[in-house]
């Protein structure tokens, strides 16, 4: 039977593009939550301070542990390196299995986001339940998005340009940051309320669609035997690459934390990404104190306004130019390259001080939207600690999810570590505790410009200054900080092409066995 046109025409659309339009999805949800959440249950629902920070801490840790414990269960069946002959699952299935879990995990996503905008719980209760399922179904969804990446594609050109889709796509999505300014409103939050279930809707019947799309080409390929169509590399042309199901007996968490421990890579990759996660969510929660305290007097509301906005798109616009220097240069040179430039401007910023205006309103922008960047090109670079532990640890199946996770677990500490740090160092150097003003904004809040305490004029030179130096000491240590590790990291040029060709011969050699048997 033939397909009907709609979805004959459907099938037709690049795999990449069906790819990166998962994170369209994702993001139109996930600025928004992140810009409004805290106003949301500060300033409409009245949460008090107790519950918040019961809520937070208790977020704090199931948020640094469900990475590694989903991952674990996606793909602990993957690890086996004996897998009994005849039984397992082929690379196919696997893509068909992790594209599944996003057809259940997107929706329910979708849910867990609406669960915020409408009271049904005591405050306290309330954020503590939405905020511990939206992060769940974030990370199911993040997990199998990104092992899709290292699934799909193997050759480090077209993983960047799946990559590149989805920034293509994430930047389109966060132009629900610049929807929202126009709906938010605490005294009157029908509207918002309105627009974040259009939001939902839209972004659940997306995955769907998607994913739909997605089981479609992976059936198509199954009987199309030149397999033409589903992935950008034919990936997954044969059933190459037979895994060990449930029943075979493969290792248990402790080898593989031992197998991890002696991968020498991805030890140092966490070691860097640590520090770029914390300065990542360093320049995210302190963006509008640093618009305030620097710029409010020189730019109007609406212009603080746009910036913020403008913060949330320009790194994925930014980072379709980084990922073509990506296919010339490499992944490592052009990560390398932004570390010295984000290390130049500082000194600059530093040495001209905080009077030059321009200058000053351009390294805020810049330092964020370079920053961001580069965390987005750091997913190529684990779909290669992939590529690497699967065969130093001769794995018949990449474990991609479990290692994202795994990932996880050590670097998002710096998620937390980025308030706690620079709320100190400013009140260590200025005496300014953010937590003692009554009418501030809380970090991160979608209103950049909160109401002064009186006591403020008397302390704001002080205060500027502490500001300033916040801004640009970070990233200068952080710059210090990665380039030192990055110089340990190995896996580049000759030695990444030497990983990506076993794995193909492994692939190679595995699909003979099948015809074999």
């Amino acid at each position: 039977m033939g397909l009907g046109w709609p979805q004959a025409w459907l099938l037709g659309l690049p795999t990449a593009v069906v790819y990166g339009s998962l994170a369209l999805f994702t993001t139109i949800l996930h600025n928004v939550f992140l810009l409004y959440y805290v106003d949301t249950f500060v300033s409409v629902y009245k949460i008090n301070k107790a519950a918040f920070w019961v809520g937070e801490t208790v977020f704090l840790l199931w948020n640094s542990l469900n990475d590694p414990l989903f991952g674990w269960l996606s793909d602990r069946q993957f690890l086996s390196s004996q897998p009994r002959s005849g039984a397992g699952l082929s690379s196919r299935a696997v893509v068909l299995a992790r594209v599944r879990a996003l057809a259940w995990h997107g929706p329910l996503l979708a849910l867990a986001f609406l669960a915020f905008w409408v009271p049904w719980a005591p405050a306290g209760l309330q954020f503590l339940l939405c905020l511990c399922l939206y992060d769940g179904f974030l990370t199911l969804v993040d997990l199998h998005h990104h092992a899709l990446l290292a699934d799909l594609a193997l050759s480090a050109h077209d993983r960047t340009h799946l990559n590149f889709y989805c920034s293509l796509f994430s930047a389109a999505g966060s132009l629900s940051v610049f929807a929202s300014y126009a709906f938010w409103n605490k005294e009157d939050f029908s509207s918002f309320r309105a627009f974040c279930v259009t939001l939902a809707v839209s972004s659940g019947l997306g995955f769907l669609g998607a994913t739909q799309l997605l089981r479609w080409r992976v059936e198509a390929a199954r009987r199309d035997p030149g397999c033409s169509g589903l992935t950008v590399d034919s990936g997954l042309c044969g059933e190459e690459l037979l895994v060990g199901s449930e029943e075979v007996d493969g290792i248990t968490l402790g080898q593989y934390l031992r197998q991890l421990a002696r991968h020498r890579n991805f030890l140092w990759f966490v070691s860097m990404d640590l520090v770029q996660v914390f300065h990542c969510h360093f320049n995210s929660n302190f963006f509008p104190l640093f618009l305030e305290h620097l710029l409010s007097d020189h730019i109007s509301l609406s212009t603080g306004s746009i910036l913020l906005g403008l913060s949330y798109v320009a790194p994925h616009l930014n980072n379709l130019y980084f990922l073509s220097l990506c296919r010339r240069w490499g992944v490592y040179a052009v990560v390398r390259g932004l570390f010295l430039l984000k290390l130049g401007l500082s000194l600059l910023m530093l040495l001209a001080g905080p009077d030059h205006l321009s200058l000053l309103c351009l390294f805020i922008a810049s330092n964020r939207v370079f920053t961001e960047g580069t965390c987005k090109l750091l997913t190529l670079v684990v779909t290669d600690l992939v590529d690497e532990d699967l065969v130093l640890n001769h794995r018949k199946q990449a474990a991609s999810a479990l290692l994202f996770g795994m990932v996880a677990l050590v670097t998002k500490p710096g998620q937390t570590f980025a308030p706690l740090l620079g709320t100190w160092l400013l009140c260590f150097y200025t005496g300014h505790d953010l937590f003692q003003q009554s009418l501030i904004t809380p970090v991160g809040s979608a209103h950049p410009w909160p109401e002064p305490p009186a006591s403020a004029p008397a302390r704001a030179p002080t205060l500027r200054q502490g500001c300033f130096y916040l801004l640009v000491l970070v990233p200068i240590t952080c710059a210090l900080l990665q380039l030192f590790t990055w110089s340990q990291f190995t896996l580049h040029g000759r030695r990444l092409h030497m990983v990506k060709a076993q794995r193909q011969n492994l692939s190679q050699a595995q699909t003979q066995d099948v015809k074999m048997v």
